[in-house]
């Protein structure tokens, strides 16, 4: 078993989950899914997690670097979307390498009930709120439900993901510039599957938050000038 913030987990990789212990675990985290380090070693496929082809982009491990605050340089926003736990939220995007959310979390949140079932929808970074992925694209809602739900987790595709913000690293690990851990690439029959954990991906858009935070302080600074 390995630790994580001071409390015990069990040994995972990409969008697989074990046992997390409370009160980490509270109401999203619990048993997991299968460990894959022996499928994908069975499957033969490369440490980038790569198909032939011009996806994933690649990083270095510069991006995960030490920061203010573990990997990223600010905790998760607040009031992220579809009722994610921050403090899940802020543990697996910051302070994680490899654990991930429960499978199945994402169906027991709000995001079923408040998404986009007829359009696209943009997924933001939780840390600092740039598009990460949208979709669905070339696909239905609901096929990107029916294999999302499969898996456990939000699967998306190349097409679906925002590369001017996503990279993975060597061993297929998922992450934003932000220095976000956002789960792995796992490919399948079908291409590159980038397996994601919705907690890391419940941001509101950057401008929404920087809109919001302007405007408080612009009541602040009303406030003080009407008590001069």
């Amino acid at each position: 078993r390995g630790t994580f913030a001071g409390r015990a987990l069990s040994s995972t990789i990409g969008c697989s989950s074990s046992t997390m212990s409370p009160p980490l675990s509270g109401k999203v985290l619990g048993p997991a899914a299968v460990a894959l380090v022996g499928a994908l070693a069975a499957w033969g496929l490369t440490r980038t997690g790569a198909v032939e082809g011009q996806y994933p982009i690649q990083a270095g491990e510069e991006v995960m670097s030490k920061k203010a605050h573990g990997t990223c340089a600010t905790p998760v926003q607040e009031n992220l979307r579809w009722g994610v736990d921050r403090d899940v939220a802020d543990r697996i995007c910051c302070f994680n390498r490899h654990y991930a959310e429960h499978s199945g979390y994402w169906v027991k949140t709000k995001f079923l009930t408040e998404v986009d079932k007829a359009g696209e929808t943009t997924y933001y970074d939780s840390v600092d709120g740039k598009p990460l992925f949208i979709a669905p694209r070339g696909r239905t809602f609901e096929q990107f439900k029916a294999e999302s739900s499969s898996h456990g987790w939000p699967s998306f595709r190349d097409e679906e993901v925002v590369w001017d913000n996503v990279r993975c690293l060597a061993n297929g690990e998922a992450i934003s510039l932000a220095g976000t851990h956002l789960g792995h690439n796992l490919p399948d029959k079908n291409g590159n599957r980038y397996c994601i954990n919705l907690v890391s991906v419940a941001g509101n858009p950057a401008n929404a938050t920087n809109a919001t935070a302007a405007g408080a302080s612009d009541a602040e600074l009303e406030s003080k000038e009407s008590s001069l």
